[in-house]
C-alpha cells in the first residue's frame, strides 16, 4: 500500500495504513502480541490498520499501543461487530 496518497483535486495528502492485520477471532492477548510485532517492523509515522473483535480486544489493543508510546489514529465500530483500529507508530 501507499503511504501518502495525493488527491490531487483537493491537494490534500491521506495517510493510510502500510499494513491491514484482521485478527478478528484471535484472542487476548495474541491480539496485540501480533500488533506489536508487526508495529516493531515498521518505520516511525508509518500506520497499521487492526481489526479485532468488540469487547476486550477493542479495549486492549488500543491501550497497550498507547502504553508503549503510539498514537491511536482511530478506532471505529464495523457493522459486523469487529473494530476498527488505527495506530500510527511513533
Amino acid at each position: 500500500m501507499e503511504r501518502g496518497v495525493r488527491d490531487h483535486e483537493a491537494g490534500v495528502t491521506e495517510q493510510r495504513p502500510v499494513a491491514v492485520m484482521d485478527l478478528r477471532g484471535t484472542p487476548c492477548p495474541l491480539n496485540w502480541v501480533k500488533t506489536k510485532l508487526r508495529l516493531e517492523e515498521m518505520a516511525a509515522g508509518d500506520r497499521v490498520e487492526v481489526i479485532v473483535d468488540e469487547g476486550n480486544p477493542s479495549q486492549n489493543v488500543p491501550r497497550s499501543a498507547e502504553a508503549e508510546g503510539h498514537l491511536i489514529v482511530a478506532a471505529t465500530p464495523m457493522p459486523d461487530d469487529g473494530v476498527r483500529i488505527v495506530i500510527e507508530k511513533r
